[in-house]
C-alpha cells in the first residue's frame, strides 16, 4: 500500500478537524508504529500508551502542524522520540540517545507464528546474525530493508546525518558479510 499518497490528503483533512480522516490515519499507522515500538521494548502497554499519546498530541496540536514530506516518517520519528523519553523516565535501564540502546531486530513480528518450518529456520538464522550487530546498525537495517525507507528518511527518524546513516549502513553490511562467511 502506498501510505504517502493515501495519507497526505487525510493529513490535510485531519488538520482541518475531520475526525474520520484522523481515525483513518490512526488505523493505518497504528500497526506500523506498534511494530516499530517492539523493536525497542517488549512492554506492550508502554508501546500502546506511546502511540496513543502521539495521536492525542497530534489531535490537540493539529492547528499548528505543518505538512511533512512524509507522514509515515513524521509519525515514526515522533513515536520514537516519545518512546525514548518514556523509557528514559522509567529508568528501567540507563539510556542516553547518543549512546547504544536496546533495539530488538525481528524480521516480521506479526507473522512469525504462521511461517513455514523451513522459512522459520532461515529467519531464525538471519535474526541470530543480526542480533550480533550493534543496536544502531540493527535499527538502520530494519528501517532500510523492512520498512523500505531512504537514507534521508532514516536520518530524519533517527536524528542523525545522512552521512552517519551511510557509514553505519556500510558497517552493518561489512559486519554481516563477515558473520555469514564465518
Amino acid at each position: 500500500m502506498d501510505y504517502e499518497s493515501a495519507s497526505s490528503g487525510e493529513w490535510d483533512s485531519f488538520k482541518q478537524g475531520n475526525w474520520d480522516a484522523y481515525a483513518k490515519l490512526y488505523n493505518r499507522y497504528y500497526p506500523l508504529l506498534n511494530n516499530y515500538g517492539h523493536k525497542f521494548t517488549r512492554d506492550v502497554s508502554l508501546i500502546e500508551d506511546v502511540v496513543h499519546d502521539l495521536f492525542v498530541k497530534l489531535w490537540r496540536n493539529r492547528d499548528g502542524l505543518g505538512n511533512p514530506e512524509s507522514v509515515k516518517n513524521y509519525l515514526y520519528k515522533s513515536m520514537r522520540s516519545i518512546l525514548f523519553r518514556k523509557l528514559k523516565s522509567q529508568s528501567k535501564f540507563s539510556f542516553l540517545p547518543d549512546e547504544d540502546y536496546s533495539f530488538r531486530f525481528e524480521v516480521s513480528y506479526d507473522n512469525q507464528l504462521i511461517l513455514e518450518e523451513e522459512e522459520q529456520q532461515l529467519r531464525k538464522n538471519i535474526k541470530e546474525i543480526l542480533k550480533k550487530l550493534p543496536s544502531r546498525q540493527q535499527e538502520i537495517v530494519h528501517l532500510r530493508f523492512y520498512e523500505g525507507l531512504s537514507y534521508e528518511e532514516i536520518a530524519e527518524i533517527m536524528d542523525i546525518t545522512v552521512t552517519s546513516v551511510y557509514k553505519t549502513w556500510y558497517k552493518a553490511l561489512e559486519n554481516l558479510k563477515l558473520m555469514v562467511n564465518d
